[in-house]
């Protein structure tokens, strides 16, 4: 049994699950989606972090969450409208569960004035709604035995007479759920008589511990609603079937006459597994009386709803009734497991090369057996890759919360939209892309918006919108944030650079370079210092973070419709394709996904530029053309047979780069070892690695290699720093 620890852990990385749900529920309300599915959910949510926060005694968490979630239950009654104001308080509301959830995970204490001030709103802008209904609510913590749920105060036996029926699906047991523990809490509202329905339990030789045979009816006195009853059953309710019959007033009332009017009795649907001999297989038809909780279409489908086969051997398919299994693993030991992968490329890299150097090699056994052994290691590669890659939702869901609190904090209107939600990236990137995206995001709510008057006149509408799109390409992950906004007014960043004295006041720039301006260190175009902008410190960070991950950001805006930021990255920091190749005695490794072809050029596609300078014309484009080893140090200059092939490599701008090489050995993957910890970053060079040979070769940053050489060159910017 896990202990108190480990079970507070559990609930709040659950609670983190529940609030992403929560606030894409509430975006989903307030884009137009009305459907009770959506908000079942949202209040489902709010109701399963106070139940977790009840069992641990968080009191401050349970009674903020018990108003919020008596606000939402207005709404999904439809007593509520969600009106704009409405919504708007509710995403504030989430704001601050998260912040409170977040606090309590680290032990601290909330802000007892900053809750009320926030829930009060809340209660304000749903007219009051909260301060009846929480009389008579009390909330005990259960033993610690990892299972949450709450109780009411004493309850008078005389009330209403409802029967429950209740039979919990295989998918139910599957997950963890007893139902002892959902009859004990019901019995908890009123007089109960329960019964047990075994009618369905087959014979020993035909029993399947996968299924579910049981089914409870209660008879229950009580003056609970409908509403409290279903509550009990919160968190299993998609995993079972739930029947409500409403028997009348016990109290000496008249009771309504359909209510007490004959009804056929309640069957619940058994799976078709079931040695029901003759029976069909069907879900109740309720009368009017009867409320029928049921999972929602998006819910995986349960044995009374969907067809099942069973196999030759007679093993039935009930797992596929159920939500696919899955584990919580330490992401320490997915570290480690990542490691041992790098060990194991490296050391299939030099079995590799010892075999080839062998008197044996050459021979189809070998030939065979070193693929194999290569499609493996790849497999295994891509496999324990997928185990960290992680759909960059999270992180997309967390900007909106940001797009939120910098649209307050400036005075605008603006809202985030985003695509491409379930692109999958490594884990270790997604955490570290938190703070680029962060500073990006309120850069282009701050400098790339317009306040509602400038964009009216502009015949904009008066909400900004801000646009974050991710997807795979060419290998890599891209991540774009483009806003409708006035785009960069140019002059004023060149007008700022003269001010800081970073360029000179005659000095001819591009577009381009102007743009670069923007990543300069203590660069800002603010003309007073807010709680956004205007200290320095933005879209250097980015850049530097960024490519400390061995990406790249370029920038491109059009005056008075907007800027487009755009971020490229590797898809994992561990292993990549690389092709090795040889320049001026060295050997170096470039990540394949850059490439885009490779040739041996003619004297005649080669041009001079100056004296030292030169470009290349493939097929009438003409790139920048960059020996390597004279880039590096390596040599000074070009002997006989030395650069004869090219290799065209992407830049992050949408160019491309011409770099001349000696040789190119073959196509491999290399393991990533980072190098800014012990040595420091080095002009074009992203990474090392380790060869089948045992030696370390450098891999290179194409990119930030184009940009080294080509700041070496004398240019205006240079001429203003001498």
């Amino acid at each position: 049994m896990a202990g108190s620890s480990d079970l507070k852990e559990i609930f709040f990385v659950e609670a983190d699950e529940l609030l992403s749900a929560l606030e894409e529920g509430l975006r989903a309300i307030q884009t137009g989606v009305q459907e009770s599915d959506t908000v079942n959910a949202v209040f489902r949510a709010v109701h399963s972090i106070k139940g977790g926060a009840g069992a641990f005694n968080l009191k401050a968490l349970v009674g903020f969450a018990h108003r919020f979630e008596t606000v939402l239950d207005e709404l999904r009654s439809g007593r509520l409208a969600p009106e704009p104001p409405l919504l708007n308080a509710l995403l504030h509301a989430s704001d601050h569960l998260a912040d409170m959830v977040s606090a309590c995970r680290q032990g601290l204490e909330t802000n007892a004035e900053a809750d009320e001030r926030i829930i009060m709103a809340l209660e304000a802008q749903a007219g009051g709604t909260g301060s009846s209904a929480d009389e008579g609510f009390t909330f005990e913590p259960l033993p610690m035995d990892g299972n949450f749920g709450f109780s009411f105060g004493a309850l008078p036996p005389a009330g209403r007479s409802v029967a429950v029926h209740f039979r919990p699906h295989a998918s139910a047991f599957a997950s963890g759920h007893d139902p002892s523990l959902l009859l004990r809490d019901l019995c908890g509202l009123g007089e109960a008589t329960v019964e047990m329905d075994m009618a369905h339990l087959p014979a020993a030789g035909a029993f399947d511990p996968g299924q579910s045979y049981l089914s409870w009816k209660i008879t229950l006195v009580t003056q609970c609603a409908d509403r409290d009853i279903r509550q009990i059953f919160e968190f299993i309710e998609t995993s079972c079937d739930l029947l409500l019959e409403d028997q009348g007033d016990v109290a000496g009332n008249a009771p309504d006459p359909v209510a007490t009017a004959p009804k056929p009795a309640p069957s619940l649907a058994m799976p078709a597994s079931a040695p029901a001999a003759g029976a069909a297989v069907t879900r109740p038809t309720a009368p009017d009386t009867r409320t029928t909780v049921s999972a929602p279409p998006s819910a995986a489908p349960t044995p009374s709803t969907a067809t099942l086969t069973q196999q030759a051997t007679g093993a039935a398919t009930s797992a596929s009734s159920g939500p696919r299994a899955t584990i919580r693993v330490d992401i320490d030991r997915v570290d480690r497991l990542v490691d041992i992968l790098g060990e194991l490329v490296i050391h299939q890299a030099m079995l590799t090369e010892a075999i080839e150097q062998s008197p044996g090699f050459g021979s189809v056994e070998v030939d065979r057996s070193l693929d194999q052994l290569r499609q493996l290691s790849r497999q295994i590669q891509e496999s324990v890759m997928a185990i960290r890659a992680q759909p960059v939702k999270p992180l997309f869901d967390r900007m909106h919360r940001i797009v939120r609190e910098a649209s307050m904090a400036a005075g605008k209107s603006c809202r985030l939209v985003t695509e491409g939600e379930a692109t999958e990236v490594d884990k270790t990137i997604i955490e570290r892309l938190a703070d680029p995206l962060t500073h990006m995001i309120r850069n282009s709510v701050d400098h790339g918006i317009e306040k509602a008057e400038r964009r009216e006149a502009a015949g904009k509408p008066v909400e900004g919108v801000i646009r974050m799109s991710a997807a795979h390409r060419s290998g890599r992950i891209v991540l774009t944030i483009q806003d409708d906004g006035a785009g960069i007014d140019r002059e004023k960043v060149r007008q700022v650079a003269i001010d800081k004295g970073l360029i000179a006041p005659n000095a001819e720039l591009s577009p381009q370079e102007i743009d670069a301006l923007l990543f300069l260190p203590g660069f800002s175009t603010a003309s007073q210092v807010s709680s956004l902008s205007g200290r320095g410190v933005g879209m250097d960070v980015v850049r530097s973070e960024i490519t400390g991950l061995g990406g790249r950001v370029g920038i491109s805006s059009v005056r008075g419709q907007g800027t487009t930021l755009t971020i490229s990255l590797p898809l994992t920091l561990a292993v990549l394709d690389g092709m090795v190749f040889e320049a001026a005695g060295q050997t170096l490794v470039l990540p394949v996904s850059t490439i885009i072809e490779t040739l041996r050029p003619d004297a005649a596609m080669r041009h001079n530029i100056g004296h030292s300078d030169s470009v290349l014309d493939v097929r009438g484009r003409c790139l920048p053309l960059i020996d390597v080893g004279t880039a590096l140090g390596f040599r000074t200059h070009l002997g006989p047979g030395e650069g004869e092939i090219v290799v065209v490599v992407e830049r992050g701008d949408d160019g491309a780069t011409a770099l001349m090489v000696d040789g190119i050995r073959d196509q491999r993957q290399v393991v990533i070892k980072g190098l800014e910890a012990n040595y420091g970053q080095i002009p074009g060079i992203a990474a090392a690695t380790v060869l089948g040979d045992g030696s370390v070769a450098l891999i290179l940053d194409p990119s930030d290699l184009a940009a080294s050489v080509a700041a070496s060159v004398r240019s205006p910017l240079q001429l203003a720093a001498e």
